[in-house]
């Protein structure tokens, strides 16, 4: 799919033939249902494209720009986008054009953010275009949980191609708020833009507030009385940096919430947290919890947090029971209804904040010629909560396999340790061993 292209909305016919192309000469035309991939860092013109095109019932596909070619085209080839957007040239083009009518109105969809799972396939998370009390109650939700108003400034630390801090800066846009994007994430740039910009709200991972506090033990802390939110989730979060947060910034401020890129669960209040230790809080308004026998978490959500896996009726219908989903995490709940996670699906490691599937990268190391066997697997990281790992039976050494995942893979998902094994180990039913590989590596023992 070409890159070329322009913002085009044929629904508005007045418009035909008057928006100039994109870059070279073709025309792209888009209209609604039309699916756009954002392959592009984040930026203010980057939230108003997104916005307009959900506004017009079309479907941004937010992607990380650090993607190699090869997993571009295993995401793009399936979800066919109408339209791939590479440069800031482009983007800027596009909101030059978008007609006015769009600009901060009510989306009419949700973005088709992209996860793996078990079956290392990238799938598409299609919400379908909503109705207008469905938007509206989207929006709604949003603004009730968290208090978005004009008054905000929502400081952005993650890379906005994420489910959450695209979530939170589309909120304070749609409530007349301002935006703020440093750029990618660096404590020292953040505390200038704490000082400066004064923000009222903030969304960040574990890993975020690791780094923030330890620049601040040698610079100071600056001022954090302006923050009327901060809202963190993605990882564990270690139980001094929790105490830390709650200490550091104002009273009442700070929240932990579990979600997936499928959906959102539970709210957590810190003062919560202190009470119940470990929780991730409750079931979001409306929405409702249920656990199998084995712990697997199901989330009851209304119509307009419905979705599909793009293309694939068979992982849809797997996902779903009556108006439950569940992503395979597992849990308990406690008699007044908190959640404790007692571990995330085996097949997820979280590092830095950042969801990689293990079956994914196997499934690229596997077509290495010299690779006979592998398995990917998480172990602690006491900066990035999570360290990638590969055990790998084969000939091929770690220095080819750097080089072959480098050209494949996405920084977040290239394995930073690597182990060479004779044989992976299994159970009696053939299944690996993940955490035993975990172990071993954690104690040191995982060569042989």
């Amino acid at each position: 799919m070409s890159a070329e292209g322009t913002w085009f909305p044929p629904i508005l016919d007045e418009y035909a033939g008057r928006v100039p192309t994109v870059g070279a000469e073709q025309h792209v035309e888009l209209s609604e249902g039309s699916r756009v991939a954002l392959l592009v860092p984040g930026s203010p013109d980057y939230l108003d494209v997104v916005m307009s095109l959900l506004a017009a019932g079309m479907f941004p596909i937010p992607l990380d720009p650090r993607l190699t070619p090869y997993e571009r085209a295993r995401i793009l080839d399936h979800l066919a986008p109408d339209l791939v957007v590479e440069t800031v040239e482009q983007l800027a083009s596009m909101v030059a054009n978008t007609p006015e009518r769009f600009r901060n109105a009510l989306p009419r969809a949700r973005p088709m953010h992209v996860t793996s799972g078990t079956t290392g396939t990238p799938k598409g998370v299609f919400s379908g275009l909503l109705t207008h009390e469905q938007a509206a109650a989207l929006v709604g939700e949003e603004r009730d949980l968290w208090g978005f108003s004009a008054d905000d400034v929502n400081l952005v630390l993650s890379p906005i191609y994420h489910s959450a801090p695209l979530r939170f800066a589309m909120g304070t846009t749609l409530a007349g708020g301002r935006v703020v994007m440093p750029g990618p994430f660096d404590p020292e740039t953040v505390t200038a833009a704490i000082e400066a910009e004064r923000p009222t709200t903030m969304f960040c991972v574990p890993t975020h507030l690791q780094r923030l506090f330890a620049h601040w033990d040698r610079v100071g802390t600056p001022d954090l009385s302006s923050f009327r939110l901060v809202a963190h989730a993605g990882a564990p979060c270690p139980d001094d940096v929790k105490r830390r947060l709650i200490a550091d910034f104002p009273e009442g401020s700070t929240w932990e919430f579990y979600g997936s890129t499928e959906g959102q669960f539970t709210a957590c209040r810190s003062e919560e947290w202190l009470a119940r230790p470990g929780t991730v809080g409750r079931a979001r308004p409306g929405r409702s919890l249920s656990l199998d026998d084995d712990g697997t978490i199901w989330c009851a959500v209304p119509a307009h947090a419905r979705f599909t896996y793009f293309g694939d009726e068979q992982k849809t219908a797997a996902a779903w029971r009556g108006d439950s989903f569940t992503v395979g995490d597992l849990g308990r709940v406690d008699a007044d209804g908190y959640l404790y996670l007692d571990g995330r699906r085996e097949d997820l490691i979280i590092s830095g904040g950042v969801n990689v599937y293990p079956r994914e990268v196997e499934q690229t190391l596997l077509e290495h010629p010299d690779v006979a066997d592998v398995a990917v697997y998480g172990v602690p990281d006491p900066e990035w909560g999570q360290r990638v790992c590969a055990a790998v039976v084969g000939r091929a050494t770690e220095r080819q396999l750097a080089t072959f995942v480098r050209e494949r893979l996405a920084p977040p998902k290239r394995p930073k340790t690597w182990t060479f094994l004779d044989e992976l180990p299994r159970t009696l039913t053939g299944k690996v061993r993940r955490d035993e590989l975990s172990r071993r590596s954690a104690d040191g023992t995982a060569a042989g």
